[in-house]
């Protein structure tokens, strides 16, 4: 890969346990909770997490020394540049990234599930002020602020807050907020987005992870599967973890928001792809079929497939083989990307992509590995 080639659509901040506290506002800073994953005994290099912001030196030249192979190397909060911006840019030269978005690893997924309105938006507020912050010290870092649906009124003006601090990037939970993303109370936020040249994004996180137990439940008590933690599921959860974006996305695209606001871009990211050729393929006839039935259909100018070739854009698991996916759809639609620090992304993704792209053009490449990420952050 040549150097500086890369834009990586998926990365992860590892949070120190005053991620939130540290950017809140007096009136909730002492309900929110620390973050420490693994209890209040966590360490990294020997040290207790509490009080910690960067790797010991020694340590971040062995790190630095693995060159190329930095994806082979620890995960988790053992990475470089796990929670350190400018050990993260290291990272950056190390791999020839020349932009990466940033979220957060266990943040967001957790307050986007407390029933507490003020808490919530309150979190959602320190937030973004600290996703910004970590990124602010490199300017090849996209940081992924945070919105909840929950009041559009007061989501749009936590929009506007965040715009004006320079996040234009922000994740959204994909479960219902009590109506459709499409409903129209959703319009002015869709409209601030698309004039700042902003992007929604959808990450596994956005809805529950697992499966519900009574599906775990197969009468073998000695099986086991690996759940829980930060974006670790199991074999069973692996089959419907898409399942809420899917439903949002083609919800969205149904009640005309993509079609309003042309300019509108969305990520799914961490979700996979196998299942897009598919939702692409179904919309459409959905559109043909129902458009008979439900006129605000045959209204849309664009068919479904052409609304996500412009506007969505997908990351598959490097597992997943890329180069087949886009046989089946459009090589507009996906997007490269590492899941540093987390182990899910591999240990060596950028080969295994390259070899599932080995017979399409060098277009194709420069797209998945470059342009796609651009169409999406307007780069």
């Amino acid at each position: 890969m040549t150097s500086n080639y890369l834009n990586d659509a998926d990365s992860h901040i590892m949070e120190l346990p005053d991620f939130l506290t540290a950017c809140a506002d007096p009136d909730v800073r002492d309900r929110l909770p620390a973050i420490l994953p693994g209890g209040d005994n966590a360490t990294v290099d020997g040290m207790p997490l509490p009080g910690v912001t960067a790797h010991p030196v020694e340590r971040v030249a062995q790190l630095k020394a693995l060159g190329s192979r930095i994806l082979t190397g620890p995960k988790w909060y053992a990475a470089l540049g796990a929670f350190n911006c400018a050990e993260r840019g290291i990272v950056l030269d190390l791999l020839g990234i020349r932009r990466q978005i940033v979220f957060s690893s266990f943040a967001a997924a957790s307050l986007t599930q407390w029933t507490d309105r003020d808490l919530r938006y309150g979190g959602v507020r320190a937030f973004n002020r600290a996703i910004k912050n970590f990124v602010a010290g490199d300017s090849r870092l996209v940081g992924v602020g945070l919105l909840v649906l929950d009041d559009p009124a007061r989501t749009a003006r936590e929009l506007d807050l965040a715009l004006r601090d320079g996040l234009r990037v922000f994740m959204l939970p994909s479960d219902s907020p009590g109506r459709s993303p499409g409903h129209v109370d959703h319009d002015p936020i869709w409209a601030r987005l698309e004039e700042a040249r902003g992007a929604f994004v959808l990450h596994v996180g956005s809805s529950k992870l697992s499966i519900d137990p009574d599906w775990m439940n197969d009468g073998h008590r000695e099986r086991s599967s690996a759940r829980g933690g930060a974006e670790v599921v199991g074999s069973k959860d692996m089959t419907s973890i898409f399942h809420s974006a899917e439903r949002f996305l083609s919800v969205l695209i149904l009640d005309g928001v993509l079609e309003r606001f042309p300019n509108l871009r969305c990520g799914c990211i961490e979700l996979g792809a196998g299942w897009v050729p598919a939702m692409r393929r179904r919309l459409d006839h959905i559109v043909k079929i129902w458009s008979k039935s439900e006129p605000h259909l045959r209204a849309m100018h664009r068919l479904p497939s052409e609304q996500m070739e412009a506007q969505l854009r997908f990351t598959p698991y490097p597992f997943e083989d890329v180069g087949e996916l886009i046989n089946f759809s459009s090589d507009r639609l996906y997007m490269f990307s590492t899941d540093y620090p987390h182990a899910e992304g591999g240990r060596d993704p950028i080969a295994r992509f390259e070899t599932s792209l080995a017979n399409h053009s060098q277009q194709t490449r420069d797209r998945f590995f470059r342009t796609n990420f651009c169409d999406l952050i307007l780069d």
